[in-house]
């Protein structure tokens, strides 16, 4: 019994020290941001710690090609990361600020992980360390698509953080149904140290070419104050008409754009965002028939057009931080406040426009919460002109997308979105197809003045993590939608399709977009339309 006793009495004292010590580590760990800034703190020192893209000291990615991916690539420099970040020493400390750091840190495609923390409080004072993550950003190789049983390849090189400066600088020759075209692109963000960027592009196809160049200093942050830019393209190229899926007709268009702009705000308050931007476009569209092509029977006016505009928009700061919706196991930031704009220009032709017109256009969108875990993001949006008493070429669209957690590990997905041409451009037409939406049908398979397209995905999400490289998911889902109206799209009916579909993610990569290979077939497709469609493409989201 004595010897009972004693084990008991010695394995209490253990509890009893592992729970103070618990405790003293608990009391010890710096306190949040949202808690420091309750408090009054200020920001002391802010260490930046850009890192590699593996973690040798992890033994999972302490591996030959691993180390050998670090030799190789040149770490972020500290700074860019600093220059990126929206708080400097000797600031108050903002949870807002801070989160709204990370969530531009995580938009560069050369940043795989951000973590920003308190490391240190004394005195009313937090040190805090910026720790980032590379992604590896050479993005050279292959790419093969398939969609709307039209093949599309692509054969690249692109570094999008050259030397760890964060500017990126590619070459690219892709084939789609549409053309072949070599690309060149440069792109810098926060130039010499601004917010400033520049962006240069030049392609040249086998029925054209375009140029492209801009340099913008953008409301950078949500409390931005101002932001000014000028940006030129030239494009050349031969646009389709297509109906069924074929081409029907083609013409030459050549658009020639310049816009010029300044902006000013006052800033966030009270939650809220107004600004104000004026600027000047100036627009030159040509067309033409191209020899050795079937032209449509009539093609769309030259116009020239230069017009001075006003905008206004109104966001309301409010996001929402989440795991596997449109990605797989990494953060996303759901913008859930409202968002305004609105945009209204005039063309005169005493001052040079080839006619007189009113040119407007706007947008709203706001995300909601139905209920705890379910998402809700609704959009509208117009743009038109108002010529010779009459309104004409207007769009009106609206869409939503919603979002119903299962589990941490399955999801169902649903979207629908409408659109509506009003008084059109003669060869103005809204399509649907395999490339767009309808998974089962060939691309560009209908068109019309209106559209209408529903899906329906089940969406499941893995903890399978290959060679920390890959992750994957998967979605079965069903599209129905239709596009009407207007001499192409007279008596068209509503089509159906289901489908199922593997969704990869290369996430140590810049180029990191979600894989999607999916085989879909038609429920009520006329004779000729094969009743297997395979779609291999890359997207931005699930």
């Amino acid at each position: 019994m004595g010897l009972v006793r004693r084990t008991t009495t010695r394995l209490l004292a253990l509890l009893a020290l592992g729970a103070a010590a618990l405790t003293s580590a608990r009391a010890q760990a710096p306190p949040s941001f949202a808690e420091l800034e309750a408090a009054g703190a200020r920001l002391g020192e802010i260490r930046i710690s850009p890192r590699n893209i593996f973690d040798t000291g992890n033994p999972n990615e302490d591996k030959p090609l691993f180390r050998l991916a670090n030799t190789l690539h040149v770490v972020t420099r500290p700074e860019v990361i600093r220059r990126a970040l929206l708080f400097t020493s000797g600031e108050p400390v903002s949870a807002r600020v801070i989160e709204e750091s990370e969530r531009l840190l995580r938009a560069n495609r050369y940043v795989y992980d951000v973590q920003i923390r308190p490391v240190a409080v004394r005195d009313g004072v937090v040190d805090v360390e910026v720790v980032t993550r590379d992604t590896w950003s050479i993005d050279p190789g292959v790419s093969f698509g398939r969609a709307g049983g039209a093949n599309r390849s692509a054969l690249r090189l692109r570094e999008y953080n050259l030397l760890g400066t964060g500017v990126a600088l590619g070459v690219a020759r892709s084939s789609t149904v549409d053309r072949r075209t070599t690309e060149f692109g440069l792109s810098a963000d926060r130039l010499f140290g601004t917010w400033g960027s520049v962006e240069l592009t030049r392609a040249s196809s086998n029925d054209g070419r375009r140029y492209a160049a801009s340099v913008v200093r953008p409301f950078n942050e949500i409390d931005a104050r101002w932001a000014a830019g000028v940006s030129v393209s030239d494009d050349d190229r031969i646009d389709s008409v297509y109906s069924a899926g074929q081409a029907q007709s083609q013409f030459r268009r050549r658009e020639r754009r310049a816009d010029l702009f300044a902006g000013w705000s006052a800033g966030l308050v009270e939650g809220w965002a107004q600004r104000y931007t004026v600027g000047f476009t100036r627009v030159e569209d040509g067309n033409a028939a191209e020899p050795g092509r079937t032209a449509p029977a009539v093609l769309p006016a030259d116009q020239t057009l230069l017009v001075p505009y006003v905008r206004y928009e109104l966001l309301e700061d409010r996001y929402e931080r989440q795991f596997n919706r449109n990605l797989i196991g990494r953060p996303e930031f759901f913008a859930l406040g409202l968002n305004v704009r609105a945009q209204v220009g005039i063309a005169a032709r005493a001052a040079g426009s080839t006619r007189s017109a009113w040119l407007y256009s706007g947008s709203v969108s706001r995300g909601f919460r139905p209920d705890p875990g379910r998402t809700l993001l609704a959009s509208a949006r117009l743009q038109g002109e108002i010529s010779d008493g009459a309104a004409r070429r207007q769009q009106a669209g609206v869409a939503a997308q919603y979002y119903q957690p299962q589990g941490p590990r399955r999801l169902f997905y649903a979207a629908a979105a409408a659109d509506m041409l009003m008084r059109p451009d003669l060869i103005s037409r809204l399509e649907l197809g395999g490339d767009n939406g309808l998974r089962g049908y060939p691309l560009r398979y209908q068109a019309g003045t209106r559209s209408m397209l529903l899906t329906a995905e089940q969406r499941f999400y893995t903890d399978v993590y290959l060679w920390q490289l890959f992750r994957f998911g998967a979605a079965a889902f069903v599209d129905v939608g239709r596009a009407w109206g207007g001499e192409a799209g007279a008596g068209t009916p509503w089509l159906a399709d289901v489908g199922a579909g593997l969704r990869i993610v290369s996430v140590r990569s810049a180029f990191s977009n979600v894989l999607h290979v999916d085989l879909a077939t038609p429920l009520n497709a006329p004779a000729g339309v094969s009743k297997l469609q395979l779609l291999v493409k890359t997207k931005t989201s699930f």
